[in-house]
Formats: structure tokens, sequence, C-alpha cells
């Protein structure tokens, strides 16, 4: 009964966004680059430990180092302030993208499992912004036929939900108590619905709801004082997880795209 009331809730809320869907992609976008605007800020009042973290890391030398630092800032804030502001957004993202390759060599990213998947996921959220973005130039040639236009949009859209919910494979607690086990259920089941296209808009609306509380409450940087170590790490970790959510609520506001479960039963 009770799992019936959470799905009717559910239910509700997601009739709700549709009637608020024209703003729901808004706050998506804004959800999604706030790690990139986060960082890039970092960047600007601790450009002296970046410049030294990286010239010590990497033996690159103090120009190679300041580039680092420099080529970060521009290019984040650069890419928030377009895509916010809907222009080139596609550029952007292609911007953004070497971002995040660039962060995951650069900070050794690539052997620390845990951190690769979740800079997998914000490129899934990266991959649905450039599928809405390749709508929205379609929309302007609404009565001009096409032919399998609309392909790479859909795959877009389907890599993108795939790699969005990675980052829900480092919330799996191992371990055999009843509440983790519950929780590992539910989550898993979650995310192949997300990844399959089924139920797609109600999953991820669960999954915002989830992860969002997940965030406040494990994430809570404010709790901490500044000049403590953690206080940087959990921010990072919370506007991260707060990009990922913005990738779900852009599955929310358009839905699963062409290579869907949910798309194929209309055919049928």
């Amino acid at each position: 009964c009770s799992l019936q009331t959470l799905m009717q809730n559910l239910q509700d809320l997601l009739r709700f966004l549709r009637v608020t869907k024209q703003y729901l992609p808004h706050v998506a976008r804004l959800c999604l680059i706030s790690t990139f605007l986060e960082d890039g800020i970092r960047m600007w009042f601790q450009w002296s430990e970046q410049r030294d973290y990286i010239e010590a890391t990497w033996s690159c030398g103090y120009f190679l180092a300041t580039c680092f630092v420099l080529l970060n800032l521009i290019g984040q804030i650069g890419g928030c302030v377009l895509v916010l502001s809907r222009n080139l957004v596609q550029y952007a993202c292609f911007g953004l993208f070497g971002i995040i390759a660039l962060q995951t060599v650069a900070y050794s990213i690539l052997w620390d499992l845990k951190f690769l998947m979740r800079n997998l996921a914000l490129g899934g959220g990266l991959l649905l912004l450039l599928a809405e973005s390749r709508s929205e130039g379609k929309s302007m040639f609404a009565g001009v036929p096409s032919m399998g236009e609309s392909s790479p949009k859909q795959y877009m859209q389907l890599g993108g939900r795939v790699l969005l919910v990675l980052m829900f494979m480092t919330l799996l607690h191992f371990d055999s108590s009843f509440f983790s086990i519950l929780q590992n259920m539910v989550g898993t089941a979650l995310i192949i619905l997300v990844a399959v296209g089924f139920k797609t808009k109600l999953a991820a609306l669960t999954l915002v709801l989830w992860l969002l509380a997940i965030n406040v409450y494990f994430n809570a940087f404010w709790t901490v004082p500044a000049y403590k170590p953690m206080h940087d790490f959990l921010k990072y970790d919370f506007f991260q997880t707060t990009s990922v959510i913005g990738g779900l609520l852009l599955v929310v506001a358009l839905g699963p795209g062409g290579v869907s479960m949910d798309e194929k039963k209309k055919e049928w």
C-alpha cells in the first residue's frame, strides 16, 4: 500500500512537471553545468595552489602549469555562459568534454574507478545536453522532410542515459544489512529502467529525488569549516552530483529518445 502511495505521488509530481515543462529544461541545464561553474570559479580563487599542484605532479614547468589552470578557468566558465545563454551550445559541450578528458588525465582520475565513473556520468549529462541542442536546431526546420536525421540525437540520448547511471554504481553498498540490500535492489532496478528506457521519466524522477537526498545528507560541505581539506572534497562531490541530477532532469523533461522501450511500445 505504501509503495502504491509512493508511485501515485511520483505520478502526481510528473503531472506537475509537465505543467511546468517550459521551466524544467532551464533548471536541468543550470544543475548540469554547476560543477563546471564551481570548478572554474575555484580555479580563480585557488590559482596558485592548482598551478603548483600541476607543476609538482607533472614536472611540466611554471608556464605549462599556468596554461593548464587558465585553460580550465576560461573553458569552464566560458562553456557555462554559452550553455545558459543558448549560444553555440554544441561547441560549448565539446569544449566541456575536453575539460573532462583533460582533468581525468591531469588529476590521475583515470586510475580511480569511483571518480572515473562519476566523470563518465558527467559526460553522459553533456551528451543529453548536446542531444537537446540538436533538437532545437531541427525545430527550426520543422516543415522540411527528413530521413534518419534524428538518429545521432537518439543515440546520444541512449549513451547519455547509460553513462548517467554510472553515478549510482558508485553509491551501492556491499554489506549484509537489510537497508543496504534493499537500497541496492531498488537502486539497481531504477538504473536498469533508465538505461533501457522503460518507464523512463518516472524512474529518472525517482533517482533525482534519491540522489538529491543523498547529496544534501552526505555532501553537506557548508557544515565543514572552509580551511579544512574535507570542505573542498565535499564541495566538489556535491556539485558533481548536482550535475548528474541535471542530466536526469533533462531525461524527465525530454524523455528517453527513440532508442528506448518506451518509444518502441508506441509502435506495438
